[in-house]
């Protein structure tokens, strides 16, 4: 994804245009997925809960083009960008969140639980904080491999007071394990304020008690992301051990679907999808710097929008698991 020498002159941004249009791509691809679950599941079309992502895509899309397909994940509830940045097929999420039995998980799963083990997702989980320890094993498993790859935990801020988490740290720390514990500070432990809720200024500060150093981005922004991510990875797969990255971002919606949000101050959220849209300043920059027209941008929006449109609709026609299913795949047979 690095610029060439000889394209540096032209392009000022540290990825070439093939690597800007496919986070482009990504980024667009997990909000206008988000986006439609919005509209879908307030006609009760989707079963369950859903939690949505959109607001958070340069996070998931600025760490995810660092790592490949042996690199693992652990998500959250909020998983749906981290799964489509990892890779998973965007018709098998679809299917998956309608409950279908062409899902990733064969509609098993649901909203919470998507999981592609072949992708390196080992999962979204409705547990909060439970993707630390999960991530701490995969560190492990990297690290007697040997392969160089590395593991990234995801939580929220509100996760982060959870002593699984802590947990986690202490271990990772103790065994220098290849591993980034990501932040995703959107302000809000489901509606209690961050700053109500939390004692420290910053949740690296949590690391530094553990011996890990820590890094705060500002996760609208791609850029930032990207490149401090990029560091935190190269030092992980060579030895350098754990390390704590705190993304600053905004959630458009609630912290659920159908969530009120009388927790927010009135005019908050249309002020962010205003100033503070990741996509907004994504695009500004690449059109300001010359690299990417609008017109090459306006091409992605649409060829997302057929996929979005394709897999709402292949989901729909796709049937249920049958009762005889129920009990296939619960029990793992060494």
């Amino acid at each position: 994804m690095k610029i060439t020498e000889k394209e540096m002159s032209d392009n000022p941004l540290p990825i070439d245009k093939a690597g800007l249009l496919e986070a482009y791509r990504m980024m667009k691809t997990i909000r206008e997925f988000e986006e439609r679950l919005h509209i879908d599941f307030a006609k009760g079309d989707i079963p369950g809960f859903v939690h949505l992502y959109a607001g958070e895509e340069a996070v998931a899309t600025g760490i995810m083009m660092h790592l490949n397909d042996r690199d693992r994940i652990a998500s959250t509830h909020r998983g749906h960008g981290h799964c489509i940045a990892k890779g998973v097929d965007v018709h098998g999420m679809m299917a998956e969140i309608y409950g279908k039995v062409t899902g990733s998980c064969q509609g098993r799963g649901g909203s919470m639980h998507i999981a592609d083990l072949s992708k390196g997702m080992m999962g979204a989980n409705g547990i909060l904080g439970a993707g630390a320890p999960l991530i701490c094993g995969a560190g492990l498993a990297a690290k007697f491999r040997g392969d160089g790859g590395v593991g990234i935990s995801f939580f929220g801020d509100g996760a982060a007071n959870q002593g699984m988490v802590l947990e986690s740290m202490n271990l990772a720390a103790v065994w220098n394990l290849p591993v980034i514990f990501v932040c995703e500070n959107n302000g809000y432990a489901e509606a209690t304020s961050r700053d109500y809720g939390t004692a420290v200024k910053s949740y690296v500060d949590r690391g530094a008690g553990f011996g890990i150093p820590g890094v705060v981005a500002d996760g609208t922004d791609f850029f930032a992301v990207y490149e401090v991510v990029g560091e935190l990875i190269k030092r992980a797969r060579e030895g350098g051990g754990p390390a704590l990255l705190e993304c600053e971002v905004i959630r458009f919606f609630g912290h659920f679907e159908g969530d009120a949000q009388t927790y927010k101050a009135k005019g908050e959220n249309e002020y962010n999808r205003a100033n503070r849209d990741c996509l907004k300043i994504f695009r500004a920059k690449v059109t300001e710097a010359g690299v990417i027209s609008d017109v090459e941008l306006d091409a992605i929006d649409q060829q997302v929008a057929d996929l979005i449109e394709d897999s709402v609709a292949s989901a729909k026609a796709a049937p249920l698991p049958s009762p005889k299913d129920l009990m296939s795949n619960v029990y793992v047979s060494y």
